[in-house]
């Protein structure tokens, strides 16, 4: 006779050792960002900034993010009587991100705050509302950066910048001036072109009234429901910048023909268009011939924002991965007690720091810069191209190695994860891909030699503080001094570049086993390439303290 099978519990589905929800925390609590907010002069910014993290941490404000990419933004171009409508209709949780991310300040209220430090305390609201959701953080990115190169057409500034200011977001095509607040975008490359906008066949005809009519296409302008934008044009003394809005100030539509929307890789939340321009009402801004000129005021501050969202971006991985393994146990303990688990996330900490302590400098240096500091003008100027490069190079290899800390979990969209992964690319195309910035290195180098002294000034300011970087720089020095294979080494320059300055700044504004791991793992001997690679005798315990709670 045989023994019975006993009868297994009752209970059939007992969840354990899965980690919860990462909810109800504020987003803003990272002693990097604040230290940075304190060394950059904002610090009168940090409760405003955590009142900001509190709700980008909170249940409410996930969900935003995961409905606005789920519901993606849907095309509606004639309406049901065949009229041309040429509108883009948004899932409500995009306009909530929208309302608090204005409303916060990470707009283009900057330009209109007049205390020390205005720009550092925009950036750091921008890397937090990065935190919560990166693609409506397009058209906020835009919008800051439009003003700059506005105000080289003094007569429209007047009228638009106070509204491009605002704290409130006002969707809705409407007349820009009876609109509460203003979002703006840009209309630069074209099929045939890309980056090389003087392709561009647009072409811009003057008007007897003063104001200019444009006829062609763009290729690829993100917000396309944005209130005004700056297009590039042919006209006859070539290429030129000028302003369109989507609603003429009598209140009619602008020809402004939405082909189609992009099917992206990720950004799903943010539609990206092909604009078609007929007989289009539109003004010069700037001098005609110097578009480009014009244009890349707005560039060089959308370049600064990819900077600081792949910091943001990098940061939220991080924080993801090591709650996660602060709440799941393997082999007898928690998953961040693992040695190996504790090499991998004091590297990507370390490299979560070194980006935002860039980013910080970078928007330091942009506030001080719009306060006459030609110094700092000149530092951004070959900074903002190294750090580009590289800080967004970055990204896809921390968001790749933060997922895979989640293990399978971090593979299934319920996370969060492979939204974060989908994103990770974007900043490195976006502004001008890796090898555009590495051959605009190659230009400031070459035609603009004060940033290159002022990058000097900033790496030597650490001079004598530890070997490695002092050897570095050394070594970096050479490499800056342009022969004819530089446009071939370009890459390595800027990488070189870009950790040298980061080792600089950590070695300045760090803690010491912050600093010393970091010269020891990115500048010195024989390093890994992958994360978790640190060397024995690390200091991880010190490194660890610095993960987002």
């Amino acid at each position: 006779m045989s023994t019975p099978i006993s009868h297994p519990t009752a209970v059939t589905h007992q969840v354990t050792n899965q980690a919860p929800p990462l909810t109800g925390h504020d987003a803003a609590d990272d002693p990097v960002l604040i230290e940075g907010v304190r060394r950059e002069g904002a610090a009168w910014h940090l409760d405003d900034l955590h009142r900001f993290g509190h709700l980008v941490g909170s249940q409410e404000a996930r969900g935003w993010a995961d409905q606005a990419n789920r519901h993606e933004p849907e095309l509606h171009t004639h309406d049901r009587y065949g009229n041309r409508v040429d509108e883009v209709e948004f899932h409500p949780a995009y306009h909530s991100l929208m309302e608090a991310t204005v409303g916060a300040g990470a707009a283009g209220t900057a330009w209109a705050d007049q205390r020390p430090g205005a720009h550092v305390a925009r950036a750091a609201t921008f890397m937090v509302a990065t935190m919560m959701e990166q693609g409506h953080m397009c058209p906020v990115s835009m919008t800051y950066a439009v003003v700059p190169a506005l105000r080289r057409a003094p007569d429209l500034a007047k009228v638009y910048e106070p509204l491009l200011t605002s704290t409130v977001y006002d969707p809705g095509l409407r007349t820009p001036t009876g609109k509460r607040g203003l979002l703006a975008g840009m209309g630069m490359t074209e099929k045939q072109g890309g980056t090389d906008v003087r392709a561009n066949t647009t072409g811009a005809a003057e008007q007897p009234d003063g104001t200019w009519r444009l006829r062609g296409h763009k290729w690829f302008t993100s917000a396309p429901m944005n209130d005004l934008f700056l297009v590039l044009a042919q006209a006859p003394g070539g290429l030129s910048c000028f302003l369109v809005p989507r609603v003429l100030p009598d209140g009619s539509r602008n020809t402004f023909r939405i082909q189609r929307l992009k099917d992206k890789l990720g950004n799903r939340s943010n539609a990206s268009s092909e604009p078609e321009f007929d007989d289009t009402v539109a003004w010069l801004v700037g001098d005609e011939g110097k578009g480009v000129r014009t244009i890349i005021d707005m560039v060089t501050m959308t370049r600064l924002d990819c900077v600081l969202g792949s910091a943001g971006h990098i940061r939220e991985s991080l924080a993801q991965a090591a709650h996660h393994t602060r709440h799941r146990a393997v082999f007898g303990a928690q998953l961040i007690d693992q040695p190996l688990m504790r090499n991998v996330l004091a590297d990507l900490g370390l490299e979560s720091e070194a980006a935002t302590t860039l980013g910080l400098r970078l928007a330091g240096a942009a506030d001080r810069a719009q306060r006459g500091d030609g110094q700092e003008r000149a530092f951004l100027r070959l900074a903002t191209a190294v750090s580009k490069y590289w800080v967004c190079k970055r990204q896809p290899a921390v968001v790749t190695e933060a997922l895979e800390c989640l293990g399978g979990n971090g593979y299934d969209e319920a996370s969060g994860m492979p939204r974060l992964y989908r994103e990770a690319p974007l900043n490195g195309i976006w502004e001008g891909s890796g090898n555009v910035n590495a051959l605009d290195l190659l230009r400031a180098l070459a035609r603009e030699p004060a940033s290159l002294d002022a990058f000097r000034t900033e790496i030597e300011a650490a001079t004598g503080a530890d070997r490695r970087l002092d050897t570095a720089w050394r070594e970096l020095r050479d490499e800056l001094v342009l022969t004819e294979d530089a446009p071939l080494r370009a890459r390595r320059i800027i990488e070189r570049a870009a950790l040298v300055l980061q080792g600089s700044l950590l070695v300045r504004h760090a803690p010491a086993a912050v600093a010393d791991t970091f010269c020891a793992s990115r500048l010195a001997g024989d390093q890994g390439f992958a994360f978790g690679t640190l060397p024995p005798g690390t200091d991880f315990a010190a490194l660890l303290e610095r993960l987002p709670a």
